[in-house]
């Protein structure tokens, strides 16, 4: 179990280091040619750990397809900005980010049967497959948009405000994830602790996965719908926190993971949508790097707090605790996003 964790972590290690470069080299080279060489990562680091299970190989093709996996976030992030803002921008951000639930779905269905059946080496050739279908589709079917193919490798300047709106918007997507996160890496430890057996404990809490691949998109559909986005990231925020206390506690668990599940994913396209309110097409590719710079940077801190909260207080619940007030701190953070982005908007107006 230790060298899954330390072989997950490998994945995500390239992201603080990558995710700042990784916009400036999809400014310089373009985003496609880009997103095409991080798959081509991808797929290299999968195809190595197929060929051997000695544990220096299969960290090194961790290193080598978590830094194809950090480009693609950073620039197709970047690239659905570029389709969608001033249109249904969230919808579309609740789409991408919703193929990571989805794509976990999956692989939790499918991985397991295949390595049972056929062995671990056919588990990385049968996700070398899923990547190559993404290469092809990305190769032959992926057309920029007419304006940002008319930018690429034009540099635009980000101003220190721009910095610290995007900040304040990567650290709500980051305290938002850390949410998620203590439900799903900390929700089954604390069933066990009550009684359950593991395979049940893990079985109920994935039913937050699944309904979140469902709320996702339709948070990001009511915020397009109703322009009121900031308001779904309050009122999704508030209520999944205080559904992550009523789980905790409560005996009744089966309906408070339904409800979570309901409820955790409304406001991911609302969030993700708050970049691109900020960054004007020359900025995008490198304001997105920054925004997954502190993404990535935030992450691990956050999750071995709520570890080291379970340990001294005897129970997995305080880590979900420790995830709500997380949560409870994305309206004040937005609370000041607004306030910066005011002040530019402020500044941007001709004097008289």
């Amino acid at each position: 179990m230790a060298d899954i964790g330390i072989l997950i972590g490998i994945y995500f290690a390239p992201g603080v280091l990558l995710a700042f470069p990784g916009g400036a080299m999809g400014r310089r080279y373009g985003d496609k040619a880009t997103v095409l060489a991080a798959i081509l990562a991808m797929l290299a680091g999968e195809l190595l750990m197929a060929s051997s299970s000695a544990w220096t190989v299969q960290i090194a093709g961790r290193l080598i397809a978590g830094t194809g996996g950090i480009l693609l976030s950073v620039l197709m992030t970047k690239m659905v900005a570029d389709w969608f803002t001033g249109r249904e921008i969230a919808t579309a951000m609740a789409i991408f980010v919703n193929s990571w639930p989805v794509g976990i779905a999956i692989s939790l269905m499918l991985l397991p049967w295949i390595a049972t059946r056929y062995g671990l080496p056919l588990v990385n050739l049968a996700v070398g497959a899923w990547i190559l279908i993404g290469l092809g589709l990305m190769a032959f079917f992926y057309r920029a948009p007419e304006a940002a193919v008319s930018l690429e490798g034009e540099r635009g300047s980000v101003t220190s405000e721009t910095v610290y709106a995007v900040i304040a918007a990567s650290s709500i997507w980051c305290l938002y994830n850390l949410g998620l996160v203590m439900i799903f890496s900390f929700g089954p430890t604390m069933l066990v602790e009550r009684g359950w057996s593991m395979a049940a404990a893990g079985s109920t809490i994935s039913i937050v996965l699944w309904l979140t691949a469902i709320s996702v998109p339709i948070g990001g559909f009511l915020a397009d719908l109703t322009k009121r986005g900031e308001a779904i990231i309050v009122a999704g925020c508030i209520g999944f926190a205080l559904l992550t206390l009523l789980l905790s506690r409560s005996g009744q668990v089966l309906p408070a993971v339904i409800a979570v599940g309901a409820v955790c994913g409304l406001p991911a396209g609302a969030i993700m949508s708050l970049p691109a309110r900020v960054l004007e097409p020359r900025t995008r590719a490198i304001g997105m790097g920054i925004f997954y710079t502190v993404f990535y940077a935030g992450s691990p801190v956050g999750s071995a707090i709520g570890g080291r909260l379970s340990t001294p207080l005897g129970s997995a619940s305080a880590a979900l605790d420790f995830g709500a007030v997380l949560l409870l701190a994305c309206p004040a953070i937005l609370w000041l996003f607004r306030r910066i982005v005011a002040g530019q908007n402020r500044a941007a107006l001709p004097s008289t």
